[in-house]
């Protein structure tokens, strides 16, 4: 099934990275793509070992935001995405996978704090009245309410991260 999707065996789908320091933080997420080659131009590096074939297109992603764990995704990631919509579902899977194949235990950082899922309906209450689509009212941080709070997040002059935190639902 997965290979009907386009799933290419032998190819990775999840990495953890190291940023640098001043990454423009808006270039992260499932929205943008560069060759791992480009990533490495902008001082992307992996965590352990070296980052797969300079020629994949990969995306940079924030599960946390800015002060959490950064992961490089590649094409099997988007396969996996395409199968299941569930940003969370794929991420635990692909870095589940990586442990099995003997990636370290990922550096958890130290990310803001998330809110809770009263704190994430009112987040999604406020991102809509300003004319937004989260995809529904439902306490779930979503591709919809992602692509908000990074819409949000850039016009507030905040990284642009997709990460919602209390400071965000504060200053709306």
């Amino acid at each position: 099934m997965l290979s009907d999707l386009g799933w290419r065996p032998g190819e990775p789908w999840l990495q953890e990275v190291r940023l640098p320091e001043g990454l423009d933080l808006s270039l992260t997420g499932l929205e943008t793509t560069r060759t791992v080659a480009e990533w490495e131009q902008l001082g992307v590096e992996a965590r352990e070992g070296r980052l797969d074939d300079a020629r994949l297109p990969a995306s940079v992603l924030l599960p946390q935001g800015a002060g959490g764990p950064a992961f490089m995704a590649y094409p099997n990631f988007r396969v996996y995405f395409e199968w299941n919509k569930s940003f969370v579902y794929v991420m635990t899977a692909a870095y589940f996978a990586t442990r099995l194949e003997g990636a370290p235990v990922y550096d958890a950082g130290d990310p803001a704090q998330g809110l809770s899922g009263a704190q994430m309906k009112e987040l999604q209450r406020r991102l809509a009245a300003r004319g937004h689509d989260v995809g529904g009212i439902d306490g779930i941080l979503g591709a919809g309410t992602r692509a908000a709070v990074r819409a949000v997040q850039a016009e507030l002059g905040l990284p642009v991260d997709g990460w919602p935190t209390p400071r965000l639902l504060n200053m709306l």
